[in-house]
């Protein structure tokens, strides 16, 4: 079993382009160098920047979220954008199709 976390964005305005890039490229770069991690890609789709990173366990996904980087990113998150997430376990490391399909089925908003 790996843990799926699919998340999705859209910018608030045209001003949030540069903080969202500062602090997305610092996240990627941290998620790539993080324990536990499997696959990490991001893709922008109808609009809306997707992550779709894949975790040995959720133990590893959430400890990449609360610290570093990531965790700064959270704290101006709802001052550059609006978005949606959705964690899950999966046998396999699912494609893109099959991980958006499941975050329009299942995400929450943030």
């Amino acid at each position: 079993m790996v843990y799926v976390s699919v998340t999705g964005l859209e910018l608030k305005g045209p001003t949030s382009l540069l903080p969202f890039y500062w602090h997305a490229i610092r996240s990627f770069r941290q998620a790539r160098q993080s324990e536990g991690l499997r696959f990490a890609e991001t893709r922008t789709i109808a609009g809306v920047h997707h992550t779709l990173t894949v975790w040995v366990d959720r133990k590893s996904m959430l400890s990449y979220l609360t610290s570093g980087p990531h965790r700064r990113a959270m704290r101006v998150f709802s001052k550059i954008a609006t978005g949606k997430v959705h964690g899950y376990e999966s046998d396999t490391v699912p494609g893109w199709d099959e991980a958006i399909a499941e975050w329009n089925r299942h995400a929450r908003t943030v």
